[in-house]
């Protein structure tokens, strides 16, 4: 299609065609002076302007709907009939003025998802027998070798399997400064190489990329309707046919037909009908240009109404990589060498989280263990027991060797002076004898603290722990980040329990997690939000909201935003609603024409979506970069064997 077919058939060519009709005919009335020419060139404006809006009128009407077409084409029509000429092509034309314009503006809204459609890559270097070959992205198969150099677009989701290079993950986790990559780790199709070379196997192709997902979500968001929209559209559909109603009683009661089709024009409500989604739009593609995929409008509104969020521990306010931390002797027949080895000889059989930072530290000072247990007997919530050469090894909490009908002042004193610290401590006992107490630790993320307080900023009451960590551990992390209140020592189903008698208290709940032991909390909670949902493709399609890095400040910039979404709605709505009454009154007061009706209502419109095209704008950007910050002191290591 060339330039000129283009124009023909883009949003200009009707209020172009129609515009030039009117100053014809205008010409005609005062340079050549045929009223004939002049009206008939002002007829043909308003059929120009206005039979897409007919077409439109009758199309909704054989779909049984009464719309705003209807109303400008009965004002359109009725004026035409009575002669008045000029009114039917003015209001024709100024209404196909503001669809083009609106249609202009509202694509701007959309444009955070044209941006996530430009970011798919279109080709990609793939290594097929040993040889480079650039193919269509789409045509990379699965398992195959990609190629990423500097500067090209990664094509496909992957692991790298060599090379080392730095990503700019922006286009996924709204994060702007590149993350080194090396063997192992994580990239995504559509993020941008910076540096280095690396070579990807492909895991994921086409559709099945994180990128295709988030575009995937971000249109069937846009298009979810809040609570609010839901009530306008009802609304609405009393309103349009209440106004043509109005008209006709006046119409009938003053015997002025210009009055009865003023009131068609200006009663219609279109401010009022779009007020609200082009809000949602720019607000729910402004979250997903910033690593934020909101689940729709439904989810935006309950979102600004937030008043407590519940926070796992583990894997949420810490890292969830556990390191050993604490080794301490208490046999003095043994060194720190020996109480680990032999708490590795124990944990070796152990499938349990906490036994890797023990192995890991027990290789690494090169005490691993060489033998594999004869039996490894795991005592849920305590510890486990294990039998190494004919020797049972205890390792757990004191209600291990409670059990066991072993009791050790310092052990306990050991241990619980180590809980305090934030630190879990595991008893180590051989053959009935307490040998020591290790401690591992899980790190706390270094924006912990700061999301706390930026939630409270966002107008969040209260920031509620919930984890199975034992209290003491649980108290030491809470002091660290400062949440308001610590519940411990729970199970899945008590978690359920604390986020549903926070609703009980009258709170509006998110609940924050990335573990299947939140699951129950998560589906409860009035808003579930997953953290580092760019590698789980569940998450990104379940969570109300997902954040697509592992930055907690996104959390608090997800409620403002959706605070600032909600204010556009109802300043939008306000505007609407002034719009027709102020108008309404100058119709009965005198002065309001039909083509100034229309003129003010399509400025309306115009308004209310250049309000929502503020939320395109990003507002300052004060988060850090994650995985940038140093790294919270010993004292806030913690982690749960719960």
């Amino acid at each position: 299609m060339n330039r000129v077919q283009r124009w023909i058939y883009g949003r200009w060519a009707i209020p172009a065609v129609a515009g030039v009709l009117i100053l014809a005919s205008f010409v005609a009335s005062e340079v050549v002076g045929s009223v004939l020419w002049a009206d008939g060139l002002m007829l043909a404006a308003a059929v120009v302007a206005g039979n897409q809006i007919v077409v439109k009128a009758v199309r909704a009407m054989v779909a049984r709907m009464v719309g705003i077409d209807l109303l400008v084409a009965v004002a359109a029509i009725g004026a035409v009939i009575i002669g008045n000429y000029w009114e039917a092509a003015a209001v024709t034309f100024l209404f196909a003025v503001g669809h083009a314009l609106e249609s202009a503006t509202l694509n701007k809204t959309r444009s955070a998802l044209a941006e996530l459609v430009a970011v798919a890559p279109d080709t990609a270097v793939v290594l097929r027998d040993g040889e480079q070959v650039e193919v269509p992205a789409a045509d990379v198969v699965m398992g195959e070798i990609v190629l990423v150099k500097n500067g090209a677009k990664v094509p496909v989701d992957g692991q790298v399997v060599a090379g080392t290079g730095a990503v700019d993950e922006a286009s996924i986790t709204g994060e702007s400064i590149p993350v080194e990559k090396a063997k192992s780790d994580q990239v995504f199709a559509g993020t941008v190489s910076r540096g280095g070379f690396l070579q990807v196997l492909a895991t994921g192709i086409g559709a099945d990329t994180t990128l295709a997902r988030i575009i995937h979500r971000v249109e069937e968001a846009q298009d979810a309707k809040a609570a609010t929209q839901a009530f306008i559209d009802r609304f609405s559909t009393w309103y349009t046919p209440a106004i043509m109603v109005l008209a006709l009683v006046a119409g009938l009661i003053t015997g002025d037909v210009v009055l009865a089709l003023t009131l068609l024009v200006i009663g219609c409500p279109g401010a009022l009908v779009i007020s609200i989604p082009v809000a949602i739009v720019a607000g729910i593609g402004r979250a997903a240009r910033n690593g934020i995929l909101i689940k729709g409008g439904e989810f935006l509104e309950t979102s600004a109404k937030i008043t407590a969020v519940a926070v796992d521990k583990t894997g949420t306010l810490t890292e969830g990589r556990p390191q050993l931390t604490d080794v301490v002797v208490l046999d003095p027949a043994l060194d720190r060498a020996g109480v680990l080895g032999w708490a590795a000889a124990a944990e070796v059989g152990s499938e349990h989280p906490l036994a890797r930072p023990i192995l890991d530290a027990a290789a690494a000072e090169g005490v691993g263990a060489s033998v594999v247990p004869e039996a490894v007997d795991p005592v849920p919530g305590k510890g486990i027991v294990s039998t190494t050469d004919g020797v049972r090894v205890l390792i757990g909490n004191a209600a291990l060797l409670e059990q066991y009908g072993i009791t050790d002042p310092k052990a306990a004193a050991a241990a619980q002076k180590l809980a305090a610290a934030g630190r879990t401590p595991m008893i180590v006992a051989v053959d009935n004898a307490v040998i020591g107490v290790i401690a591992v630790a899980d790190q706390v993320r270094s924006d912990a603290a700061e999301m706390v307080s930026r939630l409270h900023e966002a107008g969040v009451e209260k920031v509620v722990m919930l984890t199975g960590d034992a209290p003491l551990v649980a108290q030491a992390i809470g002091h660290v980040t400062g949440v308001d209140e610590v519940r411990a020592g729970l199970l899945p189903e008590d978690k359920l329990e604390a986020v549903a008698a926070l609703q009980r208290e009258g709170h509006v709940v998110a609940m924050v997690g990335d573990g299947v032991n939140d699951a129950p909390a998560l589906a409860t909670a009035d808003i579930g939000a997953a953290m580092g949902a760019a590698g789980s493709a569940v998450a990104v399609e379940t969570a109300d909201i997902a954040l697509m890095g592992d930055n907690l400040l996104k959390l608090p910039e997800a409620i403002g935003l959706a605070k600032r979404t909600v204010t556009v709605m109802h300043q939008n709505i306000t505007v609407a609603l002034i719009t027709v009454v102020l108008l309404l009154a100058g119709v009965f007061a005198g002065g309001v024409t039909m083509s100034i009706g229309m003129l003010v209502h399509e400025a309306s419109v115009l308004i209310v979506i250049a309000n929502a095209m503020r939320l395109l704008r990003r507002a300052q950007d004060t988060t850090p970069a994650t995985g940038t910050t140093p790294a919270a002191p010993a004292t806030d290591r913690v982690t749960s064997r719960s």
